[in-house]
């Protein structure tokens, strides 16, 4: 939609021509604060005054936490970058006490960490391929040499990274330095079947994402799928979330619930949960890539 002058609707700023989808330049805020009156005002009249227009905005009034939480695409001038709007915005952003980020149209670069199953990597590859990521994968990262063929073939580099317990300091620095080289903005635990130490997760606050079959905690340990079944389970599921210091406990971007019944047997079930985890791995990856994902002290809001 145009923006219009909220304070003046005869207003004499000027207005710039018209830009094709190829000139515009297309940007992407999300901001979080303290609720109180004026601040979607002031993010369109800041917008206004630069020529932009809104191609899309949602917000979330949590009056439970008295929080806005607010994401805007809009597009328009090439002149502008997405640090010379953070440094434009900046006294907006301080007379709210705002937490917030500016993002251009460049796609995060994805790194991939996956073990013995591949589901979920297929998935993604098949998804980025096809353009429907919202992401960028840049490399495959494994303790397993399993999956070595389906990332080369898809042009991925492989890099296996063995883990014992005498070598899992070393091999959680080598995830760092492959982050670092690969400029990686988001790493994605495909079924990657290790426990990440305290420190991997806080260097990786906000930008690694797990995924998990719903049973967590309720069927821990092996075959979590022969459990359900003796315990007649009707529903199988995935949840994906950030991964904290807390196991498989944190902020949650995506769930996916599948029926079943009876006639399921374990094979079966596995089969449906990893339908389940595909799905809801791919969705909280392209959320995330698209910027439609703010946290919120341990939980998530999310803008579908």
């Amino acid at each position: 939609m145009t923006l219009v002058a909220t304070d003046s609707p005869t207003s004499t700023l000027p207005q710039p021509a018209a830009l094709n989808d190829e000139q515009a330049q297309k940007f992407v805020l999300t901001l979080s604060c303290v609720e109180r009156a004026g601040i979607v005002q002031a993010v369109t009249t800041f917008l206004f005054e630069r020529g932009f227009n809104i191609d899309e905005h949602q917000q979330f009034d949590d009056g439970i936490r008295q929080t806005l939480h607010l994401r805007t695409a809009f597009s328009g001038s090439p002149e502008y970058s997405a640090d010379r709007l953070e440094e434009e915005f900046s006294a907006i952003a301080d007379r709210f006490d705002m937490k917030f980020s500016f993002h251009d149209k460049t796609k995060k670069r994805v790194l991939v960490m996956v073990s013995k199953f591949g589901h979920c990597l297929n998935d993604l590859i098949f998804r980025w391929r096809g353009g429907s990521l919202g992401g960028d994968l840049v490399a495959v990262v494994s303790n397993h040499e399993t999956h070595r063929a389906m990332a080369e073939a898809a042009g991925l580099p492989f890099i296996y990274v063995p883990v014992t317990p005498d070598t899992k300091a070393e091999a959680e620095q080598k995830l760092l330095e492959l982050v670092d080289e690969y400029k990686a903005d988001l790493v994605v635990l495909a079924r990657y079947m290790q426990v990440l130490s305290d420190n991997l997760c806080r260097s990786l606050e906000g930008r690694a994402i797990n995924i998990h079959h719903s049973f967590l905690p309720g069927f821990k340990g092996a075959r979590p799928y022969h459990q359900a079944y003796d315990r007649g389970v009707k529903l199988v599921g995935a949840t994906a979330h950030y991964v904290t210091a807390d196991l498989d406990e944190g902020p949650i971007i995506e769930q996916e619930v599948i029926r079943v019944d009876h006639s399921y047997g374990p094979n079966a079930l596995s089969t449906v949960g990893q339908d389940a985890e595909a799905l809801a791995l791919s969705r909280a990856v392209r959320w995330h890539c698209e910027h439609r994902v703010l946290l919120d002290q341990t939980s998530t809001v999310v803008f579908r």
